[in-house]
């Protein structure tokens, strides 16, 4: 069956591809995007959607340490069986709602495998074999990721799961579970894993968040939260072998211990996912690591295909997905030649102490010949911190010595998530700071914590004209 030509058809419905395809349609374009899974992709699904509702079930449960000297009585305690259905109950309302909003905007959905037949037609096959062909002026790339297994684990239901698999089906018995990595999921599933229940086991070569330019003092902090829940990273030199041939799991470690545990979780990275979509008979290139290679503009080889998220960017966050979508949707319909700067995308970590973070730290803008001033303001002073029994944390700003700009900024602590968002929406970087020393601010607020590190900032490093001025 041939279909009409479209303006845009967006590949992959995850958060990026969503966010495209519902911009594309609210700014009057005819819109088609194809899944050939679930609808919401890897984030709603098998990511943070779902492993957000857990985190906030584990953050109930670690609050509670603190119950008896708040006149409350009884104590917490999950069971992950059925934090699994609550978030599963969670996942299907949001992911109707989203189905919902595409047909009230006339998105023509489509389920299937997608594979160009030539840079300006998809075929897009159905589960039942079926082909149909699909013609648009551009496209978007928004396939996402899969979990990476590194040897020797091998994925295997009810033993060793991915993150994907540990969502796809309630988790298997067994209160000892290993979780094997050092990135942002494991970091995230140690502290979950422990508040709803289970014994941790935490293996991994490096140390938690090593890719991630957090500050020590961010570091330290995060790794005190931790040992509170008795939880600590254990490093190995690395894995020789796996036994899931008898009740449990034995890991043989390199250096000749042996752990064993009931079952194991994966938290080792994602590989970009571009399986079948026959890219490179139209002339798209993927780089050493298999990220679809793109522009500043986030176009490909082909300037009318973009590229964005998971399969073509580094970060892998949903988080870049979404600021991608809204770059290359602005640069398909508006004509605009907008570079994404994913320096600018906050970047956010949901473990025993939240941690976000945006733009440089001191080391990066050094290198670009810059001379960083850095504001703090920890949250143990803060008043609603101290009313909420969770002082952990402060929020650390850096500045251009030279003109006041904000380069970046760390905040460490509860609604860590949330308040990073008030650094990046002033009008520019060069007024940023004094768009936070001259906000107002309800009172008492954590946020109240931003203006206390601007204007130490300022007054510290001699910046009070040009950003309190």
């Amino acid at each position: 069956m041939n279909e009409a030509p479209y303006d845009i058809a967006v590949i992959g419905s995850g958060p990026g591809g969503y966010r495209a395809a519902i911009l594309a349609a609210l700014k009057g374009q005819r819109v088609a995007i194809i899944e050939k899974a679930d609808w919401g992709g890897c984030c709603l699904n098998r990511g943070c959607v779902p492993k957000k509702d857990w985190h906030h079930t584990a953050q109930l449960v670690a609050a509670s340490r603190h119950f008896a000297g708040r006149g409350i009585t009884g104590t917490l305690s999950a069971d992950m069986a059925t934090a699994w259905m609550h978030q599963e109950a969670i996942v299907a309302n949001v992911q109707e709602s989203y189905v919902d909003y595409m047909k009230r905007l006339k998105i023509t959905t489509l389920s299937g495998n997608a594979r160009f037949d030539d840079p300006h037609t998809l075929i897009v096959q159905g589960a039942d074999g079926s082909e149909q062909t699909l013609g648009a002026r551009a496209f978007v790339i928004a396939t996402g990721a899969g979990a990476q297994v590194p040897p020797p684990f091998e994925a295997l239901p009810g033993k060793v799961l991915t993150s994907d698999m540990l969502f796809d089906a309630p988790p298997p018995d067994g209160n000892r579970v290993a979780i094997i990595g050092s990135g942002v999921i494991a970091t995230e599933f140690a502290f979950i894993f422990r508040m709803l229940g289970k014994e941790v086991v935490w293996l991994a070569r490096s140390e938690a968040l090593r890719k991630i330019p957090f500050s020590p003092q961010a570091r330290t902090t995060l790794k005190n939260a931790l040992a509170r829940h008795d939880i600590a990273l254990r490093r190995v030199t690395g894995f020789a072998s796996v036994d899931t041939d008898h009740d449990g799991v034995r890991i043989m470690l390199t250096d000749g211990d042996a752990v064993e545990v009931d079952w194991v979780c994966l938290g080792t990275g994602r590989m970009p996912y571009t399986e079948g979509l026959n890219i490179e008979a139209i002339g798209i290139e993927c780089d050493a690591h298999g990220f679809i290679r793109r522009n500043a503009q986030l176009q490909t080889a082909q300037p009318h295909i973009y590229a964005i998220g998971d399969v073509a960017s580094p970060e892998m966050t949903a988080n870049h997905a979404l600021a991608d979508a809204t770059v290359a949707i602005g640069n398909i319909v508006d004509g605009h030649e907008q570079a994404q700067d994913s320096t600018w995308v906050p970047l956010a970590v949901y473990s025993a102490v939240e941690l976000a973070r945006i733009g440089m730290d001191e080391d990066t803008a050094e290198d670009e010949g810059l001379e960083p001033a850095v504001g703090f303001a920890a949250f143990e002073t803060s008043p609603r911190a101290l009313g909420q029994d969770d002082t952990d944390g402060f929020v650390r700003l850096i500045a251009d010595m030279d003109s006041g700009a904000l380069l970046g900024g760390e905040i460490i602590g509860a609604e860590a998530g949330e308040l990073i968002h008030l650094l990046s929406l002033a009008p520019d970087r060069e007024s940023a700071l004094r768009w936070l020393a001259a906000g107002r601010y309800n009172h008492p607020a954590r946020a109240e914590e931003l203006a206390n590190a601007t204007e130490t900032l300022a007054s510290k490093w001699g910046l009070a004209g040009s950003i309190l001025g």
